[in-house]
């Protein structure tokens, strides 16, 4: 993963038998653009991820996927977001059973897919009280958020939403990567934002929550249903529905989308 305006400027190593994947919602990126045509220059084959019909990073690619998210109204990206990760999935999936993945397991995938808009829509049914958490955090003017492995991007984009709409300043950092610096700012005054959902390194976020309670930091976490251990340590929780691990961002972005949202409006 390249941010394209450090790409287009690395010299990076590219020739024919290389893919290069630009993902843009507008498909009129200006740093997008310059990588793609950065990649073709030196011979790569170019494949387009946009949401945008007839923009200038579907024109220039060599072939791509639109996402038909429909318009995004709002600069800060949210069903493109999500749309663009079940894109990648689906490419993921896709390849995998071109190589090695078993036809079981292909299925399995496929299956969990095609239940992700009703988890989707069980998140949304808690607006209500992502409300209430949100109007809490909004008296802040800082929050730390922490993910680990397939979420810890999540972090990032939590940390992402809550700077672009609601001007409150925010860091996502891995939550192993914790003790290297944030661990300094955690005290009773820093929202600390953890996604604590189940998943292989689960025993992992449990410890880092424990180190966030012995500063006396203040815990929102998004847990699985059924989640005792994390719930306790907790100042409050956000449940949401279980899925494939690599899924889960799809789902647990959503929560921290609308708490962004509607600590934007509080303020």
């Amino acid at each position: 993963v390249e941010y394209a305006s450090e790409f287009r400027y690395r010299s990076p190593i590219i020739d024919k038998n290389d893919v290069v994947f630009v993902i843009s919602q507008s498909g009129e990126t200006a740093d997008t653009l310059g990588a793609l045509r950065e990649a073709k220059r030196k011979g790569g084959t170019v494949l387009g991820i946009c949401n945008v019909v007839g923009s200038t990073i579907a024109r220039k690619s060599d072939a791509g996927v639109y996402i038909h998210a429909g318009p995004e109204i709002g600069v800060a990206s949210t069903k493109a977001f999500t749309s663009q990760v079940i894109v990648l999935a689906m490419i993921g999936l896709m390849l995998g059973r071109m190589k090695n993945l078993s036809l079981e397991r292909g299925k399995e995938i496929v299956d969990a897919l095609a239940k992700v808009p009703d988890l989707v829509e069980e998140v949304l049914k808690k607006d209500r009280e992502i409300k209430k958490i949100a109007y809490g955090l909004s008296e802040h003017n800082n929050a730390l958020y922490l993910g680990r492995g397939y979420n810890f991007p999540v972090a990032l984009e939590g940390a992402l939403k809550l700077k672009e709409i609601s001007y409150v300043h925010a860091e996502g950092y891995p939550a192993a990567e914790m003790k290297h610096g944030p661990i300094a700012l955690i005290d009773d005054n820093l929202p600390v934002i953890v996604i604590a959902t189940r998943d292989a390194v689960y025993d992992k976020i449990v410890s880092n929550v424990e180190e966030v309670k012995a500063r006396n930091g203040r815990v929102f976490s998004i847990v699985n249903t059924n989640d005792f251990k994390i719930r306790k340590m907790s100042n409050a929780i956000i449940e949401v529905p279980e899925t494939l691990p690599f899924l889960t961002p799809i789902i647990n972005v959503i929560p921290l989308q609308l708490l962004a949202y509607h600590a934007a409006v509080k303020r």
